[in-house]
């Protein structure tokens, strides 16, 4: 990967970041402070696309660190004979912070109703 790249990757996580923080704010969402059923049928949807949008932010910024990730690696697996095992195991270790990802969005929904 060209050094371009990766900075301008990491740029692109500085956005995001900035992105998921704010999307995954609740004070930011439709209908505000409200509670659940002080809500219109208007605003319980559109609060409801706020958490699906913020998820969807948070799992984009996840990927492209997985991204970053695999290329700051390099090499190639003629290169290293156990890179195919590291990568498997990076695989594993960014599913499972995507499922606690999406756990903590389902908690922030849960908790929101």
């Amino acid at each position: 990967m060209h050094a371009d790249y990766k900075t301008r990757l990491t740029a692109l996580t500085d956005k995001l970041t900035d992105a998921v923080l704010e999307e995954a704010d609740p004070e930011n969402w439709a209908g505000g402070n409200k509670r659940t059923d002080q809500l219109t049928k208007e605003e319980r949807g559109d609060r409801y696309w706020d958490k699906k949008n913020a998820a969807a932010s948070l799992t984009l910024l996840i990927k492209v660190h997985s991204l970053i990730g695999m290329q700051t690696r390099g090499g190639t697996a003629k290169d290293s004979p156990g890179q195919d095992d590291e990568a498997f195991e990076l695989g594993q270790q960014v599913s499972k912070a995507e499922r606690a990802a999406a756990a903590i969005i389902e908690r922030i929904q849960k908790g929101q109703k």
